[in-house]
Parts: C-alpha cells; sequence; structure tokens
C-alpha cells in the first residue's frame, strides 16, 4: 500500500491491481483505496497500453519473475525490497532492463522514506564531517509471529534475512560513501530465538568494504514489545571530522516521532530538524517513466545494492538453529 500511496501523492493514477490470493495487503487496499478495481487476471494489467507503470510487493522469490514478466511487456517496474532474493534472478532481471529498455526500481524505503538519511547526505556532500571512512547501520525488527504470512519463515521464500532487510543497509551505505561497488567481506546468519521456524533467519549481519569506505551492518527480529515502534533502526556515519548519527524511527530520550538526526563536529554536538528535507523518490519515479530516465535511484544502484545484499547471503556463515 505505501508504493501506491507513494506513487499517487507523486501524480500518479493507479489503474488497478491483482492478487492470486485474498491476503491482508489486498484487504488493505481494498480498504483504504476502494476506488481501485481489483482485475481478476494479470495480464489485464500487463498488456493494458495505457500503463507505464507495475507495481510489486508479491512474495519475495516471485518478485523478479513478475518484473520481468512486466518489462518484456514494455512496462517500468518499482518492487518493494527485496526485488530479487537469487543471483539467477537478478541476472535475468539485468538481462531483461539491458534488452528492452525498461526500468527496474527497487524501493529501499529505509532511504527513500526517511528525511534525515538524505538530510545526512547533503550534510556529507556539504563536507560536515570530512571524509566518510565508515557507516554503521542497524535494521531490527519486531516479529509478532502470528500477523507474518507464512513465506516470512521460509528463507527459500523470502530471501534470509540478509538478502531481505540488509537490502536496505547496503543500499544506504553506497549512497552515502559514493561507492559503485562493494566487496563482501564477510556475513554471517543465524537463528538463536525461534526454534520453531527452523529455516527462519533472526540475525544476519555483514562486513563491506569499497574503493571509498568500509561497512557494517546488523539485522534482526528481536525487538521487544516494551519499545513502542517495529525498530529501533540506526545509521552512523563516520568521517575523518566528525560523524552523524540517525534514529530513524524512535528517540529514546523522548522526543516525538522519527528522523533524529543528531551531528557531532570539532565545534559541538547538534541535533538537527530533517521536517523541510523533501523526498524525491516517487516524483522522480513518476518523471523517470515519462522522460525514460532513472534519476529515483540510478538502475546500476539498484542492481548493485541488491548483488551486495545477495552476494553477502549466499557466502554467509551459519549459526544458531539453522537447518
Amino acid at each position: 500500500m505505501g508504493l501506491i500511496l507513494g506513487l499517487q501523492g507523486a501524480g500518479a493514477d493507479c489503474a488497478g491491481y491483482w492478487s492470486e490470493n485474498d491476503t491482508p495487503y489486498t484487504a488493505m487496499v481494498a480498504q483504504q483505496a476502494p476506488h481501485i478495481p481489483r482485475v481478476n487476471e494479470r495480464a489485464a494489467l500487463l498488456e493494458d497500453p495505457t500503463i507505464s507503470l507495475i507495481v510489486t510487493a508479491a512474495v519475495p522469490v516471485e518478485r523478479a519473475g513478475i518484473a520481468v514478466e512486466a518489462m518484456r511487456a514494455g512496462k517500468d517496474v518499482v518492487a518493494d525490497k527485496p526485488g530479487a532474493i537469487r543471483l539467477d534472478q537478478l541476472a535475468e532481471l539485468r538481462t531483461a532492463a539491458a534488452e528492452t529498455g525498461r526500468f527496474w526500481s527497487v524501493a529501499f524505503s529505509e532511504r527513500t522514506s526517511s528525511k534525515a538519511t538524505y538530510h545526512a547526505k547533503q550534510l556529507i556532500d556539504e563536507g560536515a564531517i570530512g571524509r566518510v571512512v565508515q557507516t554503521m547501520g542497524t535494521g531490527p525488527h519486531q516479529l509478532r509471529p502470528k500477523t507474518r504470512p507464512s513465506w516470512t519463515f521460509d528463507a527459500d521464500l523470502a530471501g534470509g534475512a540478509l538478502a531481505d532487510i540488509a537490502s536496505h543497509q547496503a543500499d544506504q551505505f553506497l549512497f552515502l560513501t559514493d561507492s559503485t561497488s562493494a566487496e563482501v567481506v564477510s556475513s554471517t546468519v543465524g537463528n538463536f530465538g525461534n526454534p520453531d521456524y527452523p529455516k527462519f533467519e533472526d540475525f544476519g549481519e555483514m562486513v563491506l568494504r569499497s574503493p571509498q569506505a568500509q561497512g557494517y551492518i546488523r539485522v534482526d527480529w528481536y525487538t521487544p514489545e516494551g519499545l513502542g515502534v517495529w525498530g529501533d533502526g540506526r545509521l552512523l556515519v563516520l568521517g575523518t571530522e566528525g560523524y552523524i548519527e540517525i534514529r530513524k524511527y524512535i528517540d529514546l530520550l523522548g522526543r516525538p516521532g522519527g528522523d533524529h538526526l543528531f551531528l557531532v563536529d570539532q565545534k559541538g554536538t547538534h541535533y538537527l530538524e530533517s521536517f523541510d528535507v523533501q523526498l524525491p523518490y516517487f516524483p522522480s519515479i513518476v518523471r523517470d517513466v515519462a522522460e525514460r530516465t532513472t534519476t529515483a535511484i540510478p538502475q546500476e544502484h539498484v542492481f548493485t545494492a541488491t548483488e551486495v545484499a545477495l552476494n553477502a547471503q549466499a557466502s554467509a556463515t551459519r549459526v544458531g538453529g539453522l537447518k
């Protein structure tokens, strides 16, 4: 629903939606946007010449196939993350984009919906913390198993902790360090708290290195009920002249809301508001469709961020109770 609302807010019209089964997500669309028709066959959307963009938030294992089919039908694509969960899927996406001239974008919402993250990039580009040396990104989540679809607990369907959640942090590492590639130095996935779901990865971490900077990423499903939000997502950017810390969703000292940005430099410590920062992703997607550009997130960046997460997932050491 977030993708639909974001695009509608940028001026796009939603022609309809398709889902093979009734899910909480179809119920949400029906409730929040009852004017959007549900079609019986997805071909009705793929073959409609008036539709330029296909959006997918299907079961993760299915998203790449839907995107390839859409591009070959002449549509651009925006996918919820993870846009792909295997390297062979990513290769098919690269081929389809090259052969059709259509773009495949992934809405990495921990960046695209975070004013503080774009604010941090502005400060970095202005030299506020000197040269960036390292980023540290965390993606903790609250599990609430009874509210999750069954595929959440099967890495073959959901992609695993690093392919899924950590794709956000891979995107941010590349974005904030101006890196066009990254080596996975090490990676780990594990299951320490959910023995009833032996194929579920509730912990993951990776260490990255690029010619520009280093990065550390940690994701998990351990957020306790007492926090008050679904996760205390954090981003720390270390520079030679200072550092920036972002608390994306909660400030433990009690400031309301999210997008809390702290800057430490040679002059002192600063709490900076990000309310006036514009979120460019969805307006840029609408322009990209019309102008045949990829300014929302450059196409190669989307491929590279996804590849980094998938490489980390594929090479991860497995610990805990994983089977």
